[in-house]
């Protein structure tokens, strides 16, 4: 059922609807308060990096991360990268290439991401996507995406995130509190790949919801996370 609900959450084309969550957690609940600190960056679907080995220059290669998570590269062929970081990567496949060459060098540089995003849809101006490329917070990903629209639930805005063993769950928070400067432990900063919904105010169940517009227009975008998310499960 959690993958019925992520196809509801990152149609974000999905204007004047949106739940309030009766099952969400508290903000300051392991896994909703992320540090400003940039994380380590791993790998996602999209992602272009050089593949370079310091003594075998033939088997330098530009890849692209496919829809599976795979690269394909000369001679160890299909590689599973989807998240890990470059350093992993490249302790992966020096073990690779060692089962053909002696000691092999390599580096592995990310050149384009495609995973450091969020996702801001709902009650918003311009539902949108974003490179996390600075600490965000919930309320300035709102403005980002043109701001609360009148018919907001502000009181809480739902972030869906990746949890412990890359399995999502939602919480809310009370951007209402943090925007008058009431409680601003409430406006947590985002993480990669997190999903920040704004809810109409009118709308009281997010399991009816789901049902309502579960067949509602999913947009490429959408279709990238959800590939994302099925490859983590």
């Amino acid at each position: 059922m959690k993958k019925i609900f992520l196809l509801l959450v990152v149609s974000l084309g999905l204007y004047g609807c949106g739940p309030y969550s009766k099952s969400a957690v508290k903000v300051g609940a392991p896994g909703t308060v992320a540090p400003p600190a940039p994380l380590a960056y791993r790998i996602a679907i999209g992602d272009k990096m050089n593949i370079k080995l310091f003594y075998n220059p033939d088997l330098n290669q530009e890849v692209t991360v496919q829809p599976d998570g795979n690269i394909s590269l000369l001679l160890v062929h299909e590689v599973h990268v989807v998240g890990l970081t470059s350093e992993e990567l490249r302790k992966l496949l020096s073990k690779d290439y060692g089962k053909y060459l002696q000691q092999p060098e390599l580096s592995v540089v990310v050149n384009d991401t495609a995973g450091n995003r969020i996702f801001v849809g709902g009650e918003v101006a311009k539902p949108t996507m974003e490179e996390l490329t600075t600490p965000t917070t919930v309320v300035q990903a709102v403005t980002m995406a043109g701001g609360f629209l009148p018919t907001a639930r502000l009181d809480e805005v739902i972030v869906v995130r990746l949890g412990a063993n890359n399995k999502p769950f939602q919480f809310a928070v009370n951007a209402k509190k943090a925007m008058k400067g009431e409680d601003l432990s409430q406006d947590i900063y985002l993480q990669p790949y997190d999903m920040v919904l704004v809810p109409r105010s009118n709308v009281a169940d997010v399991d009816l919801w789901v049902q309502q517009y579960i067949t509602g227009t999913i947009g490429a975008v959408g279709s990238n996370l959800l590939m994302f998310y099925y490859l983590k499960q």
